[in-house]
């Protein structure tokens, strides 16, 4: 029961990532509020990994490689994702990102020069189709836009490429202190393009807009991601089980708090990612892409799931 408890409740917490972006991105821009997240969660963790956990400052080469994933994973994926999320509807961010297990099993692949299986390809298949099955009649009615799904997709693959260069770099720093300086990083980066089109017209530092920056910081952040720590250590063949449930807790957000349709086709694509899901992760490879540590999900959060 106690591991009932603790993987619903990830899901349920996980597949509001979306949502709450999409709310916040209404009061604000959307670079004001990766900036905004990646501060206080940067403070937080740094905080904790340096005056609590006593961990060292990365050394040498160390400073490259948190660099070049804090770019790729706390940069450019955060920035490409949020503003998608002024294109298309949370559900299907939610749902688009699910597929990222099987794009990262296939760059995984493609790296260490081995065979991709069919299992692999056949579930990339079902959970592309699926995601284009739910878009069709939101393209059609104008809840999403091409570009939106342009950047969805672009925004799918940078975030697999950074979780393979991840994958490939051997590290002795603590989790928590490279989760910490990834983040910092990609919120230096980010900070002169968030100073230059900022306006202030744009922003409104309502109830709202700190809602969702907290929201997306500590109960995403920090409590589903300690969530998921446990059940990696708990049932570790069987953890990303439950990562099927998070494209169905999106869309129930997406429908309650944004009044975002759901449809039979919705329905019918849906099912089809979770079945590419399932076919992708009865191979081994897929089932250890998603094992270290990280749900595959929302943007600013995915580096902390890496890291724990």
């Amino acid at each position: 029961m106690r591991i009932l408890f603790a993987g619903v409740l990830f899901a349920a917490l996980w597949g509001s990532g979306s949502v709450a972006t999409k709310l916040g991105i209404t009061v604000s821009q959307p670079l004001l509020l990766i900036n905004t997240r990646f501060i206080l969660a940067a403070v937080l963790m740094l905080g904790i990994s340096r005056l609590i956990n006593k961990d060292r400052l990365p050394r040498g080469n160390e400073w490259v490689s948190l660099l070049l994933c804090g770019l790729l994973s706390m940069a450019i994926y955060p920035t490409v994702f949020v503003y998608a999320m002024k294109h298309v509807t949370a559900g299907i961010g939610t749902l688009g990102s699910a597929t990222c297990p099987l794009l990262i099993s296939v760059l995984n692949a493609i790296w260490l020069r081995q065979k991709i299986t069919w299992n692999i390809w056949t579930g990339l298949f079902f959970g592309l189709s699926g995601v284009a099955i739910a878009v069709y009649p939101l393209l059609v009615n104008a809840h999403a836009t091409p570009l939106g799904v342009l950047l969805l997709t672009s925004g799918m693959v940078c975030y697999s490429v950074g979780t393979v260069y991840y994958q490939r770099i051997q590290w002795t720093l603590p989790r928590l202190c490279i989760n910490g300086w990834q983040v910092l990083f990609g919120s230096v980066i980010l900070l002169p393009f968030t100073a230059f089109l900022f306006d202030r017209a744009e922003n409104h530092f309502g109830l709202l807009f700190w809602s969702s920056a907290l929201w997306l910081v500590v109960p995403i952040s920090i409590v589903a991601v300690q969530l998921w720590l446990y059940l990696l250590k708990a049932e570790p063949t069987k953890a990303s089980l439950w990562l099927f449930l998070c494209p169905i807790f999106g869309f129930v957000y997406a429908y309650l708090l944004t009044n975002e349709p759901i449809t039979p086709y919705t329905v019918m694509g849906t099912l089809l990612v979770i079945g590419g899901l399932y076919i992708g992760k009865k191979e081994k490879s897929a089932t250890e892409a998603v094992q270290t540590g990280q749900p595959p999900h929302d943007m600013a959060t995915t580096v902390a799931d890496r890291n724990k």
